[in-house]
């Protein structure tokens, strides 16, 4: 653990003041009655399968079926009224658009999101569905941030980054505080990693309240770049990530990075297959449905077993939003 840590300051990273316990606490009480306090799920032919005791945070069952509402409500709700009334702008084709969107909805500002052209209709109707204004780019970063840019040069907009950002951080540790509250005596907690908010999140909670636990994130071999970051001590962007978890496809920022590397006891990679696989379990044994990204730490389970055999470990479900027309296992 760094000195600023270890003596409970905030260092600046990136520009951002990492995150404490008491952002998270603070932002759990600040949006107690927005979000739903989801439940912990057991299943007893999961834990013979993989030799723990295993406890499922669903966030698959919060409000736009992910855990990224958390982060949205906090950065939403933590805005003055002023800039609250120009507006909040994301760029997103996944659930963090559908979060900021009903978040601001909620709060009754207004909302923008740039859209790449190839993101699935489903999901630009979300988006539209919670009332904000989509605004078409082409499907390259810098087309999306080139338009976030200029919705907030014309409208004022406050800018809400989906992870490299300490409030979206703060909010997402709201499931772990919540995990930690519901079951006593974790040993370990495991949550998938694409930008690292909710794992940083986790980490910042977790450790906060019991330093202890460990403390695992679970990535796909084909976009590891949270794993080759931390081996190599350096930031290392996430290539051709072709993986089904497309919720994992992002890479860390500075502020996530400079988390995980201080709290993370490890980090497994799982491939195409187990991911796959360890979905179909969650659907057929827990009968709820889960994203393929959900389903990551459960295949991760295989390559932990060394170190938790036996053990109490909490798995953060982070969402539950698939397109049934096209599930992985099927061939059609």
């Amino acid at each position: 653990m760094s000195e600023a840590l270890s003596k409970g300051q905030a260092p600046d990273v990136g520009g951002h003041t990492i995150p404490t316990l008491e952002d998270v606490l603070a932002a759990a009480e600040r949006m107690a009655d927005e979000v739903h306090r989801t439940p912990v799920l057991s299943c007893a032919s999961l834990d013979e399968i993989v030799g723990m005791r295993l406890f499922f945070k669903c966030e698959n069952l919060q409000r736009v079926g992910a855990f990224k509402f958390r982060g949205a409500t906090n950065a939403v709700r933590m805005l003055s009224d002023d800039d609250a009334a120009k507006g909040v702008v994301t760029h997103s084709s996944g659930n963090h658009a559908q979060a900021l969107a009903l978040a601001a909805r909620r709060r009754g500002v207004p909302a923008w999101v740039v859209m790449p052209t190839n993101a699935p209709g489903i999901k630009r109707r979300a988006v539209e569905g919670y009332g904000a204004t989509v605004v078409d780019c082409e499907p390259t970063l810098a087309a999306r941030e080139a338009g976030a840019e200029q919705v907030v040069a014309e409208t004022g907009a406050t800018f809400i980054h989906p992870y490299d950002d300490p409030r979206i951080i703060a909010g997402q540790g709201t499931a772990a505080l919540e995990l930690l509250d519901d079951v006593l005596g974790l040993d370990a907690v495991i949550a998938p990693v694409g930008g690292g908010g909710l794992m940083s999140g986790t980490c910042i909670a977790v450790h906060g309240l019991n330093p202890s636990v460990r403390l695992y994130g679970a990535e796909p071999e084909n976009a590891d770049d949270a794993r080759q970051s931390l081996e190599a001590g350096r930031l290392i962007p996430v290539g051709a990530a072709n993986t089904i978890a497309d919720g994992l496809r992002t890479s860390l920022s500075e502020l996530t990075f400079e988390i995980l590397k201080t709290h993370l006891d490890g980090l497994p990679t799982v491939t195409e297959d187990e991911i796959v696989n360890a979905m179909r379990h969650i659907w057929e044994r827990m009968k709820i449905v889960v994203e393929p990204s959900a389903a990551v730490p459960l295949a991760a389970c295989a390559r932990l077993h060394p170190e938790l055999a036996g053990k109490r470990v909490g798995i953060i479900l982070s969402g539950g939003n698939v397109d049934l027309d096209h599930l992985p296992w099927t061939t059609s």
